[in-house]
């Protein structure tokens, strides 16, 4: 871990104007490459996926439970600390001229309010640099975090103060909960397209995709849908349909989609 520390510091002072922060571009499993968040900051992205797993009392990133001794990251060393370092050294943002959003999504894979006690534990020493909601009061932070996967929605829902959101699903649309509760509306893309990525999206799937984001919008909610294909024909009927955030494994050629994408439309 002194290692990794070592390349976090170094690389927490060399985010500079060419990196172009891109809006759109959410790391899905992130912690899988070959520099779990370095390589999305490198590349500008502004969303950042992590999978959690509750292990004796500590918070790991990873997607499946390991058997018997492990050497998984925890989410500190992975993801809060760093991001902490990088927040501290750019005065109070990931991206220095940056004024968007970034996030940080945790998809809790054990189970959602014993991992969430534990999650409230460790934000305390990170406060400085997240969003939160105090009393019916929305502090935006430099950091968003919002949880997926095993969702403590009625605990966090009930708080005085929470320093997380939620990830909704497009059922939560039309309960009344705030944008600032449940910032996104994510689901599996073919649950809501039933098209493949080859050839041209069918009018009524695209229909059906144009009517999710512009309901989620009404509601100042963003969407993302994950498990989508991963092409540029894709990406760009994502793009026609104004969803918010675009999943990818492949971190450089969404990047340069995006910042073709970003150039054309001016």
């Amino acid at each position: 871990m002194k290692k990794l520390l070592i390349v976090f510091l170094f690389f927490s002072h060399t985010i500079n104007a060419q990196v172009v922060p891109l809006p759109h571009a959410h790391a899905h499993n992130d912690y899988a490459h070959a520099r779990p968040l370095m390589d999305a900051l490198s590349y500008g992205f502004t969303s950042v996926e992590a999978d959690v797993l509750l292990i004796d009392g500590e918070l790991y990133v990873g997607h499946d439970m390991p058997q018997g001794n492990h050497s998984l990251p925890t989410l500190e060393e992975a993801y809060l600390q760093p991001l902490q370092r990088v927040v501290h050294n750019h005065r109070g943002k990931v991206y220095p001229d940056y004024e968007g959003d970034f996030y940080l999504m945790l998809d809790f894979k054990t189970d959602a309010e014993a991992t969430y006690t534990l999650l409230k534990e460790k934000l305390a020493d990170y406060q400085s640099m997240l969003t939160y909601a105090e009393n019916g009061e929305f502090h935006k932070g430099a950091v968003t975090i919002f949880l997926s996967g095993n969702r403590p929605i009625a605990t966090v829902k009930q708080e005085s103060k929470s320093l997380v959101a939620i990830d909704g699903r497009p059922d939560d649309l039309g309960k009344n909960y705030a944008s600032t509760l449940m910032p996104f509306i994510s689901q599996h893309f073919r649950t809501v397209v039933n098209w493949d990525g080859e050839g041209d999206i069918p009018a009524a799937e695209l229909q059906k995709l144009t009517e999710l984001t512009a309901k989620a919008h009404a509601e100042d909610k963003k969407v993302r849908l994950w498990a989508s294909p991963e092409n540029e024909k894709v990406w760009q009927v994502l793009m026609q349909a104004e969803a918010d955030l675009i999943n990818t494994d492949k971190l450089s050629e969404l990047r340069n989609f995006l910042i073709n994408s970003y150039s054309s439309s001016h």
